[in-house]
Order: structure tokens, then C-alpha cells, then sequence
């Protein structure tokens, strides 16, 4: 693989590996990919991620979810939600994930990323063909339903600054590879939507190559 390379410095220069990301998805028995879900908070992402992860790893798939309040945690802790923060957040996410692909490894992102241009930035760093988008679809009112940990609540009283989906806007996709509505369909019923759609791009044919 070449490197893809917009902003390294000129006297960088990437190192081509001789384990390669085929031989690693030879070994582990399943083509890599990532899965980007994205939705409101309170929506069912980071939910519908490990269940879907649950499966595949019962099925004896290599795979890793990142959530967003985790990845906030530590590899962006020192970031904040400003557009521009939220820009930076998902790019680095992107480039992990893009590793992750590298690796083999299924990666399933659960992220709000409620800009079109940032999502489709993530789509150029990881590669059209080695992402599926997922729309975890919810109505506001039933997201603040959910709300345990009082965010919405918080954010409507003015506490919680640009907060998606009452003082910052999200931009739903145009046209996901997948929409899941969580407020009809049950989590077995999304999981289900989800494997059915990623199957065919993770799956090897009986001699060991790519069943599409």
C-alpha cells in the first residue's frame, strides 16, 4: 500500500511493511473494514456498535469499536466541540481506523460526527470501498428520553455549550449505506441490519478469497 500523504513533512517518508494488510485478513479469516455509525447522542450508536461487535466476535472476527467518549478519554482528551475540534477529533479517528483496516481488523466507530464534510473527509483517509456508513436514526424527543446522564437536560438549560441537536446542528447523511431506526426497530433487529451489510465486504469465498 502507498501511503496517502497531504500533510507529512517532506523528509517523512512511510515504510512500506512486508506483513502485508492481505496477508493479515488471509490469517485472520475475514476482510477488514470500517463500520461508521453515526447519529444523535442518546441515538443507539456506541449500543448497536458492541452489540454488532459481540457477534462477530462469537464468530471468531477480529474487530474493535471505538466510542467517542471513550477515544475522549485519551487520544483526543485535549479536545473540545467546536467545529474545528470536532474536525480534528474525527481525522484522528480516521486515521486510526485506517490503521485498523491495515491491520485486518474490523473497526466499528460509534461517533455523533454531525457534519457531512467531516464524515466524508473520513471516507477519503480510510477509502470509499473500506467504509459503510450506518444511520442510527432517532426522533430529539425520544434521544432525550434515553437521556440517563442528563446531557440534554443540561444543554436546554444552557450549562452544556454547542451540544448536537439543540444548540449545534447535525447534518444527517444523504445517503447512508444503512439507516436503523431505533425508536421502531429493536436492538436484535439492528444488529441483524447491520451484519447483513457488512457480510458480503468481510467475507472470504471457500478458497480463501473474496467472496465478491
Amino acid at each position: 500500500m502507498e501511503r496517502r500523504n497531504d500533510a507529512a513533512p517532506a523528509n517523512v517518508v512511510w515504510h512500506a511493511a512486508s506483513v502485508t494488510r492481505e496477508r493479515r485478513e488471509r490469517l485472520n479469516g475475514h476482510h477488514a473494514i470500517v463500520v461508521w455509525f453515526t447519529g444523535l447522542s442518546g441515538a443507539g450508536k456506541s449500543t448497536i456498535a458492541h452489540a454488532v461487535e459481540e457477534a462477530l466476535h462469537r464468530e471468531g472476527r477480529r474487530t474493535f469499536v471505538f466510542d467517542g467518549d471513550n477515544v475522549r478519554h485519551g487520544l483526543c482528551a485535549d479536545l473540545g466541540f467546536s467545529a474545528d475540534d470536532r474536525r480534528e477529533n474525527l481525522r484522528r479517528v480516521g486515521e486510526m481506523s485506517r490503521l485498523f483496516i491495515e491491520a485486518g481488523v474490523i473497526a466499528l466507530t460509534a461517533f455523533i460526527s454531525p457534519y457531512r464534510d467531516d464524515r466524508e473527509r473520513v471516507r477519503a483517509i480510510v477509502g470509499a470501498d473500506n467504509l459503510r456508513e450506518v444511520y442510527v436514526k432517532c426522533p430529539l424527543d425520544v434521544c432525550e428520553s434515553r437521556d440517563v446522564k442528563g446531557m440534554y437536560r443540561r444543554a436546554r438549560a444552557g450549562e452544556i455549550r454547542e451540544f448536537t441537536g439543540i444548540s449545534s446542528p447535525y447534518e444527517p447523511p444523504e445517503a447512508p449505506d444503512l439507516e436503523v431506526d431505533t425508536s421502531v426497530l429493536s436492538l436484535a433487529e439492528c444488529v441483524e441490519r447491520v451484519l447483513q451489510l457488512i457480510e458480503p465486504a468481510i467475507a472470504f469465498g471457500p478458497a480463501g478469497e473474496a467472496s465478491t
